[in-house]
């Protein structure tokens, strides 16, 4: 009976949405830049085969990009740190601990994270892994209309995607875009279907990060709250 008990106590000092949004935000972190890293690569691929034949055209695009996978890898390395540090803390406000100091008070260190959550740069990593998403979209879109058998059309040559008009390359990139067969070649290739759609699971990782730093900050203002008004009191916190 002590040994359960003590499981039971155990239990019930255990922080479960922090460690839920550790869980998430691990797995949000790995889908984005794993399947960021990739999509990039073959972003890369489809530019020099389809719409940018002069590498100098897009040096500096490609420097761009292999920057931003190193940055990629720094993120990950960051955030793993950074969700042991925050799942700590839980821990740390937890019913268990405070059993054990009984005047203990959150710390400044989590007073400070949870500032830090509510201006999370994160939410702009979200919006920016949008953009690829939105892109490769309107190549997709541009395709499907130009193969369905209701779109009754004349001539394909008319239908035409200029990638210049966002900035990725310079205006005097050549060809610069793909219309017609060429552009339906593009949609076709392996690069760009499994570019689109792991910028797609990219996107989605950085908005189950978003949800997961959400529910830290929650979590946290929940237990400083609590132990900041009820310090004297007989309370726990559980979340």
């Amino acid at each position: 009976i002590g040994c359960f008990e003590c499981c039971i106590k155990c239990l019930g000092g255990v922080p479960y949405a922090s460690l839920v949004a550790t869980i998430l935000c691990f797995s949000g972190v790995a889908l984005f830049c794993g399947c960021g890293h990739v999509a990039l690569t073959g972003t890369v691929t489809i530019l020099e085969t389809f719409f940018s034949t002069v590498r100098t055209d897009h040096a500096m695009l490609t420097d761009i990009i292999q920057l931003m996978q190193y940055v990629i890898y720094g993120i990950a390395s960051f955030f793993f740190l950074y969700g042991i540090i925050l799942l700590a803390e839980g821990f740390y406000t937890t019913s268990a601990v405070k059993e054990l100091h009984s005047e203990f008070k959150t710390t400044i260190c989590g007073r400070c994270i949870r500032h830090f959550l509510e201006n999370s740069p994160w939410l702009g990593v979200f919006g920016f892994s949008a953009v690829p998403v939105f892109l490769f979209y309107n190549i997709w879109a541009t395709c499907n209309t130009m193969k369905s058998p209701m779109a009754n059309i004349t001539n394909l040559d008319s239908f035409c995607v200029d990638v210049r008009q966002y900035g990725i390359i310079p205006w005097n990139a050549t060809p610069g875009k793909a219309c017609g067969s060429s552009l339906i070649t593009v949609c076709d290739s392996s690069e760009f279907y499994l570019s689109y759609h792991l910028y797609i699971v990219a996107c989605a990782g950085a908005g189950a990060t978003v949800i997961a730093l959400l529910i830290y900050m929650m979590a946290t203002t929940y237990n400083f709250a609590v132990l900041k008004f009820k310090s004297r009191e007989d309370c726990c916190t559980k979340f």
